[in-house]
């Protein structure tokens, strides 16, 4: 061996060692975004799956409650929830820099949603009703584009088009294709829970999601607990089984538990393919109407399950 090749060679190993350093450090980060994104999605599909048992729950709860007595009460409870595991952990108050943030959320999805959508379902069919939530993954998915200025790709925007508008046909044909007054209800339900939705998500990156919908359900305390007082004086209402169990999921299963794990999966996977998930949403909400509330179901179900799971599918998949 020269002079020169013992010169060098410290060289080259020392190379070679950054070399495979670096190497192991990118395949750690690979591997943790790639556990992270996994996490999220299981997340969201949780919040998913908690969502999808909201509409049968309400037809429960309108068993034994008015419409204005059962929302009320659902905020009530679900505050209260939140604000036992806020304290509990001794929680400090949000910044006031994310005061609007969790005021959007508030108004959307603690009372604009869950107040819309009872009062759709007064007349409407939980499967008609499923409609709001087939449209809400692009709704959700535009008002986070104009929001924080992502911009998904066209095959994202082609794959959730095509499972919107399958979800769409199949829930119009299960309700005979007639519109009805309570739309008016599910179209403004739609939009309030898209903006609570995109906020909440936003909010979620630099706040646990728990805390998110915790301190949203908190805020509204104040309105909820002098809201159920006055609706239960001046509707009938009757503690049945369904009413019950309808009340105690909405406010524990949808509005709290469902929503921290959700918030928790948008922050991990960001809010469009979070929100596009949702477009199993409404034939998990066909299945539990079906099973839970007898109402009938045509053989264009399965059909429509595997379009949208392939939509699903894509979207995952595609890149902003």
């Amino acid at each position: 061996m020269t002079a020169q090749d013992s010169a060098t060679r410290p060289t080259t190993i020392a190379v070679n060692i950054n070399r495979e350093t670096v190497g192991t450090a990118a395949t750690t980060v690979g591997a943790t975004a790639g556990d992270t994104t996994r996490t999220g999605i299981l997340l969201a599909a949780a919040g998913v799956t908690a969502f999808s048992l909201t509409f049968p729950a309400t037809a429960w709860g309108l068993d034994g409650f008015g419409p204005w007595s059962l929302v009320s009460v659902r905020m009530a409870l679900a505050g209260l929830i939140a604000g036992g595991c806020l304290l509990l952990l001794r929680v400090r108050v949000p910044a006031r820099e994310h005061w609007f943030s969790l005021a959007v959320v508030a108004a959307g999805v603690v009372i604009g949603f869950p107040l819309l959508t009872t009062l759709a379902l007064q007349t409407s069919t939980t499967s008609h009703a499923a409609v709001v939530v087939g449209l809400l993954p692009l709704t959700t998915a535009a008002m986070s584009a104009l929001r924080t200025g992502v911009r998904p790709s066209r095959t994202f925007w082609t794959a959730a088009c095509a499972g919107a508008a399958a979800v769409i046909a199949f829930t119009v044909q299960q309700s005979g294709g007639a519109l009805t007054t309570a739309d008016l209800y599910l179209f403004g339900a739609l939009l309030v829970c898209a903006a609570g939705y995109t906020e909440g998500g936003r909010l979620a990156k630099v706040m646990p999601g728990w805390q998110v919908i915790g301190w949203a359900l908190v805020g509204c305390l104040p309105l909820a607990i002098p809201a159920s007082a006055l609706a239960l004086a001046y509707e009938p209402w009757e503690l049945t089984a369904k009413a019950v169990v309808g009340l105690l999921w909405v406010a524990a299963g949808s509005q709290f538990l469902g929503l921290l794990v959700w918030y928790r999966g948008m922050a991990a996977i960001g809010i469009p393919k979070a929100s596009q998930l949702q477009l199993a949403q409404p034939l998990l909400t066909l299945v539990w109407s079906v099973s839970l509330l007898g109402e009938s179901m045509t053989a264009a179900a399965p059909l429509t399950a595997v379009a949208v799971l392939i939509c699903i599918a894509v979207t995952q998949r595609a890149r902003g």
